[in-house]
């Protein structure tokens, strides 16, 4: 269970928060602060794991009450809600350590989608011994922006495969024959020659008849290497 407090000076606000946590499962409000005094002794007297916070509150600025909870509870992670939009006031925010930053008023499902993967991470890094790549890439948001970079391709031809094929062809200075790459993709000649003939129609790669000692012609297929 996720514990989260709610520090939000704004009670008909923070009443609303709530509400969309209530749609969450797994993840539960333990107290609501109406100001930074209340919220540092929420912080100290729960088992708060997250705090969705404010940057104006009437006593102190949510930025300078973040040293402040992680003083008491180094542990604690923060989601910033608030209506303020002054890049250096988000930057400093940012700077001291946030999961998110959501811009008032909030809409239901930026607040869920938020919650969801707060709740995510924190499973999965309480679960896992070791971190790898694709998490990070997910958690940094770098995932999306790599499956943007893939180019279309038609029906049939797996842009992934299709990399991992550009990439051995590089490393092939002799070339490759069809059967040779569907040996080294755990694919058939057929499926392997299928991408290969897709690069060349892309004027990526090209292919040239050789001989072998059997005389039989055999399409070896290179890559085509830029000049300086």
């Amino acid at each position: 269970m996720i514990h989260v407090i709610i520090a939000e000076d704004d009670y008909r606000v923070a009443g609303i928060h709530e509400e969309f946590i209530k749609k969450i499962r797994g993840v539960e409000v333990v107290g609501k602060a109406l100001n930074g005094k209340e919220t540092l002794e929420l912080v100290e007297e729960t088992s708060a794991d997250l705090v969705l916070l404010d940057i104006f509150m009437p006593d102190i600025l949510g930025i300078e009450l973040i040293k402040e909870m992680r003083d008491l509870k180094p542990q604690l992670d923060i989601i910033m809600i608030s209506a303020a939009t002054n890049k250096e006031m988000i930057e400093e925010a940012i700077r001291k350590g946030l999961f998110d930053y959501i811009i008032k008023p909030v809409k239901m499902d930026r607040f869920v989608e938020t919650i969801e993967k707060y709740k995510d991470t924190k499973k999965t890094l309480d679960e896992k011994e070791e971190i790898n790549q694709s998490f990070l890439d997910e958690y940094f948001g770098q995932a999306k922006q790599r499956k943007s970079n893939i180019k279309e391709t038609p029906k049939g031809i797996d842009p992934l495969t299709l990399e991992k094929i550009e990439q051995i062809m590089f490393e092939m200075s002799e070339g490759i024959t069809a059967e040779e790459m569907g040996v080294k993709i755990g694919a058939s000649r057929t499926t392997a020659r299928r991408y290969l003939e897709h690069l060349i129609s892309e004027g990526t790669c090209k292919a040239e008849l050789e001989y072998g000692i059997v005389g039989r012609p055999e399409r070896k297929y290179h890559i085509k290497r830029r000049t300086s």
